[in-house]
This record gives C-alpha cells, sequence and structure tokens, in this order.
C-alpha cells in the first residue's frame, strides 16, 4: 500500500507523519518509529517500509516539525561540516518530553484505524532510543516493546532523561548500543540499566561492534553486517513480544 501522508494535531500544531502499511493485512500490531536526528528523508523512509513489509503498521512522526520546513539532509555531507550548525537548531525544538507528549496524538490517530490490533511497538534511532523509552514510559498501557538502536545521552542529569521514564515502564526493552559510541559510554550504560534492574523491568543490551548510527543506510557509518544483525533482532523481538 502506497505511504499515507497524515497531519496530525498536537499542543504544539501539526505533526506531518507517515504511515506505511503492508500489503494485504487486514488487521495487526502496529509499531512507531522514532527518527534520528538527521530528519524525515528517504533513508528513514526505507527503512519504515522494510519495518512495514515485516507486516508491521510503521508510523513515522516528523519530530521536527515546530521547527517548519527543512532538508531533506543528505547525512555524508551534514557530518562532513558543522553538523551541530545544521542540526542543532531543529533538535532544540524537540526532546523526550516534547515526543512522548507528540506520542498522545499519534495514539489517538491509531485508534482510528480498524487495522491496528493489541499493544504497540516503538523503535528509536540515534536520538529516537531516547524518545522511544519515553513515549512508553509516558504511555505505559500502550506499549509491550521498545527497541532503541544506538541511542545517545540515555541516561543523564537532564530532568526528561530516558532513565527517567523508567520506574514507569511496562513495555520489554532491548538496548543495542556500539563499541565507538560516545553518546553512550559504559559508564552511562551502565546507569540505564541499574535504573532498569531497580525498576524490574524486562530488558536485554546488545554492544554491537560498530559505530554511533551503523543501522542508518546512508550514514558514512552504516555497517551491513551490523545492521542485518540488528534487523534480524528487531523482527524477532517485535515478533515475540507483539504477536
Amino acid at each position: 500500500m502506497p505511504r499515507e501522508d497524515i497531519a496530525l494535531t498536537t499542543p504544539d500544531g501539526l505533526c506531518r507523519t507517515y504511515a506505511f502499511t503492508p500489503k494485504g493485512r487486514s488487521a495487526g500490531p502496529a509499531v512507531v518509529f522514532f527518527m534520528d536526528a538527521g530528519g524525515i528523508r528517504p533513508a528513514v523512509f526505507a527503512m519504515a517500509q522494510r519495518l512495514a513489509d515485516a507486516g508491521y503498521l510503521v508510523l513515522v512522526p516528523d519530530l521536527f516539525y515546530r521547527y517548519g520546513a527543512y532538508g531533506p539532509f543528505d547525512p555524508v555531507e551534514v557530518l562532513q561540516g558543522d553538523f551541530m550548525a545544521t542540526l542543532g537548531p531543529l533538535m532544540a525544538t524537540t526532546g523526550n518530553a516534547k515526543a512522548a507528549e507528540d506520542t498522545g496524538a499519534l495514539l489517538a490517530y491509531l485508534d482510528t484505524r480498524k487495522d491496528v490490533l493489541g499493544k504497540l511497538g516503538a523503535v528509536g534511532f540515534c536520538m529516537g532510543g531516547g524518545m522511544a523509552i519515553a513515549a512508553a514510559g509516558t504511555h505505559p498501557d500502550r506499549f509491550a516493546a521498545v527497541a532503541s538502536f544506538h541511542g545517545g545521552n540515555l541516561a543523564t542529569d537532564k530532568p526528561d532523561s530516558s532513565h527517567v521514564y523508567v520506574p514507569h515502564l511496562e513495555a520489554e526493552l532491548y538496548i543495542a548500543a556500539a563499541t565507538d559510541d560516545a553518546s553512550y559510554p559504559p559508564a552511562m550504560a551502565e546507569r540505564l540499566e541499574r535504573a532498569l534492574r531497580g525498576a524490574g523491568v524486562t530488558f536485554r543490551s546488545e554492544t554491537y561492534p560498530a559505530a554511533h548510527g551503523w543501522m542508518k543506510p546512508d550514514f558514512p557509518v552504516y555497517d551491513e553486517a551490523a545492521a542485518e544483525h540488528g534487523w534480524h533482532e528487531l523482527l524477532a523481538f517485535f515478533d515475540r513480544t507483539l504477536r
């Protein structure tokens, strides 16, 4: 089925959102896809389509909607220069708390669809990893599974740090980290996992021999072998928890 382009009303305006529906599906599980800081672009759509091809309705919100029009960006070009000069103003318009708030509009939309059954999954990449955790912690009765791939800053001193939402989680969590990732060093991983154990959250963490961003096919650090392993783990995780 072709991609559906939707405008969802949030407290801060209209959030551009994209829905990918599996071919031939009557009803089944849905997954919310939280993007990385590179924003909406063809690579994000390709990843969402792959998840839809595996049988999930996939909802991709443009978390930079508060900023206005932008891009699409080519991550290779952006990362060759001062990437924060380009992406920083967009990133400043969102965060874990705002993404969790936006999720309310996504849930309201999914409730209107007769082809969505059961609890939801969430997957996030880079900045989206923490947002997926925050969304599931804010709406614990709606999410059964959350996956974070090379999520950054998952346990910091910020008031909306991802680990703050952990005590409210009812979802199972899969954390895919990287050996080369300054945004998620071992001490931070231990802080997050300590919070998860303390809250009794079922989780599994795995460290990939790769760099931050390895799952994104348009990133210069894309690692095909590690990415394929990541897809295998993600689909097995969702198949077990959502079907």
